[in-house]
């Protein structure tokens, strides 16, 4: 039987050969057929993710295939394999897919860059020292406000909210600090023709009602959620600003009604107000006046 290597071995000697042969393994066949799918399977597992970030409620999988534009079983190929890696969860009684925890941390790896998450840090725990409750720090994304970070307050009956967790921008402390320093358009795109849920008994749902909420807000520089969100839960929450006087984030402090009554609602919101306006200064931003 004849050996391949052989008569190449007597040509370029062994050595020669043996390089060769480094330089060689591990290299597939159609390298570049083969980088261009990985690419394009990757290209379109993070659209997924976007749609998905994009719709705090969940999609069914038809939904994210007809927004896809792909087939079916390509977008459940594709869910799958993020599920696997903790991008994305499905819901077990409707089957809607959601991101999951590791998109979140990702993201949070980028807030955390830029010093917002960690330059508030200290401040929600001067917050909660100074006023005995919780203190959380959220961000816009669509509709909804995202939560971010958070100190506990120590009393037994407090406020807690999961990291990650999402409310509407209209019924919330900290989403409506964010609606109302947004840019007039981009609220009127919000507010507009648009269905807003009505959480609790309390929520401002009416785009005319809301406009004038966002004046006041707007006057007075924080935000009070009287039962919006959760009936017998109080808040108040202020805008941090970036450089170009654009919320960035907003933190707030939330408890109990018999802690938090309507005349300690506004103290504590000029404390907020104070508070955010030292992290905007902290962060070189600027606060609009």
């Amino acid at each position: 039987m004849y050996s391949v290597e052989a008569p190449l071995e007597r040509l370029l000697g062994e050595s020669q050969v043996s390089e060769a042969k480094r330089r060689t393994v591990g290299r597939p066949a159609n390298t570049a057929k083969a980088s261009g799918g990985h690419s394009q399977s990757l290209v379109r597992g993070l659209t997924l993710l976007e749609y998905l970030a994009a719709s705090p409620l969940g999609l069914a999988l038809s939904e994210v295939a007809e927004r896809a534009e792909l087939a079916p079983s390509t977008t459940h190929r594709l869910l799958q394999a993020l599920q696997s890696q903790g991008f994305v969860t499905q819901e077990n009684e409707q089957g809607l897919w959601r991101i999951d925890v590791k998109t979140f941390r990702i993201g949070n790896s980028f807030l955390e860059a830029r010093d917002v998450v960690a330059t508030s840090r200290p401040f929600l725990r001067r917050l909660t020292a100074e006023t005995g409750e919780t203190a959380n720090l959220g961000i816009r994304d669509g509709a909804t406000a995202v939560f971010l970070a958070q100190h506990e307050s120590p009393q037994m009956m407090r406020m807690i909210t999961r990291l990650g967790s999402r409310a509407p921008l209209h019924a919330s402390g900290v989403g409506k600090a964010l609606l109302a320093w947004m840019p007039d358009d981009e609220r009127a795109d919000l507010l507009d023709g648009r269905e807003l849920a009505r959480v609790t008994a309390n929520t401002l749902y009416q785009p005319e009602t809301l406009q004038v909420e966002t004046q006041q807000i707007r006057a007075q520089g924080f935000a009070c959620d009287r039962e919006e969100h959760a009936i017998g839960l109080h808040c108040v929450a202020a805008c941090i600003f970036d450089e170009h006087s654009t919320p960035l984030a907003a933190i707030s402090v939330s408890g109990p009604m018999a802690r938090i009554p309507e005349a300690r609602l506004l103290t504590l919101g000029a404390l907020v107000r104070q508070t955010a306006d030292e992290i905007t200064q902290q962060l070189g931003g600027h606060v609009p006046r």
